[in-house]
């Protein structure tokens, strides 16, 4: 057996303990110390060269027995040209005559440090200040050196192209302007970018562990369309993003974003990105309400009113338009108070039309036209699904009004369980739609009108205390037009340009005798009931000067006399004194052209309701 001496094995284990350390500059270190041990040469460096190839940086330096701070040198006039050029170089002695620049140095050996595709990354070298013969054992044992050196000098490169690569990475991640998550299959966080945080309310310290699902609101509606998206990305279907509702952490204010996510190969977790465009859907719903309000004030415009304006000059209803313009410039709410057919909708057009919001809807309510059941739905919307019959979702008439008026005509019609729902969004500004569970804010004045009295039904508990005092901020009393009677004349000669205009007619006034009979008249269905007898006087006039007939007016006795006065003033009173009069007129006959029903401008259902409700009983006369 051959046996190996002792400058073999010193050798053998520099080898060793120069090529089997970790990585990095401490590998460097110590495979350049190693070789100079194993080579038994005074100094040796790694180098990189700088990207212009004119220069060299050394990553590790051993000379005389230490390692110095890392050089830097020009290229040229150095040995270590050679080894650029992809050679190994190689002086055994006289390299100081050959470069004079290496003024004290004996010998050099050097070779190029390449990848696998040949590119020059740096070089290794070793010098003395004696000669170094050309041995076969000292190019072995150097090129050894050599190979772990440019195996280390390429993962030290590949690694920092890493570095950088994943430093590009995490700042786009980071800085981009979409939302970026990466999350498990349970939708927990395990990473969020910037805008991510921004949006949803966070900080980076919530970011770990978060449950994304965490953010969705507890309504079967949000739950369910999670549920859907989940399954499209199992599915690899959520091509086109999925917009989802959510509510922030920090402020718990609602969001909704456009939402794509997609399984990693592993199908452990989701690449998850998402954009705000809670924007969009708020102006979205803003278009919505705005196209509804139209809708409604296109069929409000349709509709027509009993006058353009409020006529007259007399002190009661010059006293009811001083307090109209005192209300109007507050917020306060209004209960308007008077009898059917004395203009109660009138005077609520005129508080808005001179308050702050009269660039805003109004938007009215005629509770008493509506079932009890829809009563809700109208008022505050519903959503879809939320009970039989509704396939779409509604916006109620608050959010329709929302910066302007509502005005909730007949008032007093409104059932007990609504009632409560109506005094609750008066107090706290806020309502939910039927079948919905978000909270929607609102600004909205509200005006009552009502010919009952609200103050009885409260004694008999047909309608809330509570909410007749918050309704009840600022009583108004329209008066009844036999308290006017001096503005029966206005209220006539406007009547009659309107009608003759609209039926086709010349008629240039009224007769002084008919005049008289007008205002000796009662009056007990009011401005409204003097609108439907000028239009039929109008409509069967013969000549420009109009004339009223008695048979128009068939509670006036032929001289002209005024009915009878009754102590008893109630509303109920006097509307049951008018429905009678009407039902003998028409002798008792309710539908029909010529029936009560359409004397008194109702609906036969609705009439039957009042005579039901006033104990008006043919038998009982």
């Amino acid at each position: 057996m051959q046996t190996v001496n002792s400058s073999e094995l010193a050798i053998l284990r520099a080898l060793v303990e120069g090529t089997v350390q970790t990585t990095g500059e401490d590998f460097l270190r110590s495979l350049v110390r190693n070789l100079c041990l194993a080579t038994n040469v005074a100094n040796g460096f790694i180098a990189e060269f700088t990207v212009d190839k004119t220069r060299i940086r050394s990553l590790a330096y051993w000379t005389q027995g230490e390692f110095i701070d890392n050089q830097e040198w020009e290229l040229a006039g150095t040995p270590c040209v050679d080894v650029l050029a992809g050679k190994l170089c190689h002086y055994p002695s006289d390299l100081s005559k050959i470069f004079p620049k290496e003024e004290g140095v004996e010998s050099y050996l050097g070779v190029p440090l390449q990848d696998a595709d040949g590119h020059i990354l740096g070089h290794l070298a070793i010098y003395d200040e004696r000669a170094m013969p050309e041995e076969p054992r000292l190019l072995y044992t150097f090129k050894i050196f050599a190979a772990r050196a440019a195996a280390e000098l390429n993962r030290i490169r590949i690694e920092e192209l890493r570095k950088q690569s994943e430093q590009r990475y995490k700042d786009l991640f980071d800085e981009a302007p979409i939302a970026y998550v990466h999350e498990d299959t349970d939708t927990r966080f395990l990473a969020a970018n910037q805008a991510a945080m921004r949006i949803l309310g966070i900080t980076p310290e919530q970011v770990p562990g978060l449950i994304g699902s965490s953010f969705i609101p507890d309504t079967l509606q949000a739950q369910q369309r999670l549920q859907l998206a989940l399954k499209s990305i199992e599915d690899g279907t959520n091509s086109d993003g999925v917009v989802l509702e959510l509510r922030r952490k920090d402020n718990d204010q609602p969001i909704w974003i456009q939402w794509w996510s997609k399984l990693d190969p592993s199908r452990q977790y989701m690449r998850t990105m998402f954009i705000d465009i809670t924007e969009r859907v708020l102006m979205e719903r803003e278009q919505a309400r705005l196209q509804a309000q139209n809708l409604y004030l296109q069929e409000e415009i349709k509709s027509t009113h009993n006058f353009d304006d409020i006529i007259g000059r007399s002190p009661a209803l010059q006293s009811l338009l001083n307090q109209v313009q005192r209300v109007a410039q507050t917020d306060a709410s209004v209960l308007i108070q008077g009898e059917s057919g004395t203009g109660k909708e009138l005077i609520a057009r005129a508080i808005h039309a001179a308050s702050p919001r009269k660039n805003r809807p109004l938007i009215k309510v005629n509770c008493a036209a509506l079932p009890a059941s829809l009563i809700e739905s109208e008022l505050f919307g519903h959503e879809k699904g939320a009970f039989t019959g509704a396939i779409n979702k509604r916006i109620g008439r608050f959010e329709l009004a929302e910066g302007g008026t509502l005005f909730l005509d007949e008032v007093g019609e409104i059932p007990l369980d609504v009632q409560v729902k109506l005094l609750r969004v008066i107090q706290e500004r806020e309502f939910e739609r039927v079948g919905g569970q978000i909270p929607i804010k609102m600004d909205v004045r509200v005006i009552t009108a009502t010919n009952r009295n609200l103050l009885a039904e409260v004694a008999e508990k047909n309608f809330r205390e509570d909410l007749f005092y918050r309704l009840n901020v600022f009583p108004l009393t329209t008066p009844p037009l036999r308290e006017r009677l001096e503005d029966i004349p206005l209220l006539v000669n406007f009547l009659i340009a309107k009608f003759a205009l609209k039926i086709g007619k010349k008629i240039t006034g009224v007769s002084a005798k008919s005049m008289q009979r007008l205002q000796s008249y009662r009056w007990p269905g009011n401005i409204r009931e003097l609108e439907n007898v000028i239009e039929r006087a109008v409509i069967l006039a013969d000549a420009p000067m109009l004339e009223v007939e008695p048979e128009l007016l068939p509670a006036i006795a032929d001289n002209g006399v005024k009915l009878a006065q009754t102590s008893d003033t109630s509303l109920d009173t006097v509307a049951k004194e008018h429905i009678l009069s009407v039902l003998e007129q028409t002798r008792w006959v309710i539908e029909g052209p010529n029936g009560a029903a359409q004397l008194l401008n109702l609906k036969p259902s609705t009439l039957r309701y009042r005579m039901q409700k006033l104990g008006i009983d043919k038998t009982n006369r």
